[in-house]
């Protein structure tokens, strides 16, 4: 039996955990998980983005209630992990072993695992090193890690929304434009907090205006809130410039590992913030996985098309039942 929506347009409906925890993973990072859905059902991870945009109570609805046990955890310093925005012992290593040990205290052999933007980056990362326990992946809104990447979301966008751009580097004197991420981890990272926040708040707000293909009103105000803009700001700049791969394109150059995965990948036409060229080039890499182009849509998993294919593409992952290694 499953509880399938009668169309594709809208979620599952809200439920609540049925557990919840937090797993200390160092002498620094306690992370928050929790389990909802079928107790004995078929385990999936949910890997939000940001890094550090931590998880929320809707993520829960992606996926089938009545067939998933659904995993869901705030990755190092998201969310309700501790400590809040921390940076320290916040690498990708890191977040790939957490979700090692997280699946180990949870007695999971495999699971199936999603991801999108920065989700589907940890998710690519996490099933190279463990491809024997992933069932499928089925990731959104690519983004890869590779300079260009980030070199897009810090200059590119001013060429679609150059307004929002200006707002974004106005809290930088002209001077100190030429190196946006350097000078805004700077105020990121500032003994003083309102000057931390005001920071963080700018960088947020410019990440939301951008989100999605049509403005969602409320969106921005709850990007700023410090809960939100701190740890999304923080961490992000501190990946972009201390945690990228090496080589660049370590990514892509290892989807052999994982070619056998079943997979979806769905990408909106009109992302702005992970645009559609990186996606073309890890299905190039992967032709094996399915490969959904959203005609009308941007970055947000939330937008109607890119949610109805997460919804399709979680409903045909329920055919892969297994549970053992």
């Amino acid at each position: 039996m499953t509880s399938s929506p009668t169309d594709l347009s809208a979620p599952y409906p809200p439920i609540m955990p049925f557990d919840t925890g937090y797993l200390s993973v160092d002498g620094i990072h306690n992370i928050y998980y929790e389990q909802s859905g079928l107790k004995d059902g078929v385990p999936v991870v949910f890997l939000h983005g940001g890094p550090g945009a931590g998880s929320s109570p809707r993520h829960r609805q992606f996926f089938d209630p009545m067939h998933y046990r659904i995993i869901i955890f705030d990755q190092r310093g998201a969310g309700r992990s501790t400590p809040h925005a921390e940076l320290r012992n916040n690498t990708t290593e890191l977040l790939v072993s957490d979700i090692e040990k997280l699946r180990e205290k949870l007695g999971i052999s495999k699971w199936h695992v999603f991801g999108g933007s920065w989700g589907s980056t940890l998710a690519l990362a996490y099933a190279i090193v463990h491809p024997d326990r992933v069932l499928s992946m089925t990731l959104r809104g690519i983004f890869l890690m590779m300079q260009k990447e980030i070199d897009w979301f810090l200059y590119g966008i001013k060429t679609v929304f150059p307004e929002v751009w200006q707002d974004f580097v106005n809290v930088l004197p002209e001077n100190e434009r030429s190196d946006i991420l350097g000078n805004y981890y700077k105020l990121l990272t500032h003994k003083e907090q309102a000057v931390r926040l005001r920071a963080a708040q700018s960088w947020a707000a410019y990440e939301s205006l951008c989100c999605t293909l049509l403005p969602r009103p409320g969106m921005v105000e709850e990007s700023k809130t410090p809960d939100h803009a701190l740890p999304i700001s923080r961490i992000e700049a501190h990946y972009f410039l201390f945690n990228k791969f090496s080589p660049d394109n370590y990514l892509l150059k290892n989807i052999d590992k994982i070619r056998h995965v079943p997979a979806t990948i769905v990408q909106g036409r009109y992302d702005m913030v992970c645009p559609p060229e990186t996606a073309f080039a890890l299905h190039d890499a992967w032709p094996e996985a399915e490969f959904i182009i959203v005609p009308d849509a941007g970055h947000s998993a939330f937008e109607p098309g890119i949610l109805s294919a997460l919804l399709r593409a979680t409903n045909n992952f329920r055919a892969i039942k297994s549970k053992i290694a």
